[in-house]
């Protein structure tokens, strides 16, 4: 179960990152290009935070019942903290991609408070910007696409 997990969750992470260069991308072309705010700006942010609470739920799998090395971490965690990978995945990994989650919601909420276009794209682009590049910062590149099958 844990390698099918992890596959899915190291595959998923590419839809996340697409989403969420789009939905930057967007943002910041409305906001410079004073453009209308539209339906398609709303649904790509909605999808880019979706796409992150999936991610979430099977980072929580992962981190909660599957992965040995969070369990290896929780065993000792004292001991954990002085060997890198173990420190990455058991608090900065976590720590990063929670608030990735939290910065995407606000950048999918916050656009719909404001009545003028440009204030929704600013918005949207300042919040987008910050969770994807938390993303960015917390995943872990080294590892590979599919681990044990290549």
């Amino acid at each position: 179960m844990y390698p099918l997990v992890l596959a899915i969750h190291n595959i998923a992470r590419w839809i996340v990152i697409i989403l969420g260069v789009v939905a930057v991308f967007r943002a910041f072309l409305g906001w410079f290009g004073k453009r209308e705010w539209t339906e398609l700006d709303r649904r790509i942010g909605s999808f880019f935070a979706i796409s992150i609470d999936t991610q979430l739920l099977l980072g929580l799998l992962l981190y909660l019942f599957l992965s040995p090395l969070t369990r290896t971490a929780f065993r000792d965690f004292g001991a954990a903290m002085g060997i890198t990978d173990l420190r990455f995945f058991a608090i900065e990994h976590a720590f990063y991609m929670v608030l990735a989650v939290i910065f995407a919601h606000l950048g999918s909420i916050l656009p719909r408070k404001v009545d003028q276009p440009s204030n929704k794209h600013r918005r949207a682009a300042i919040w987008f910007t910050v969770a994807l590049l938390l993303v960015l910062l917390g995943t872990p590149w080294a590892r590979p696409l599919l681990p044990g099958l290549f």
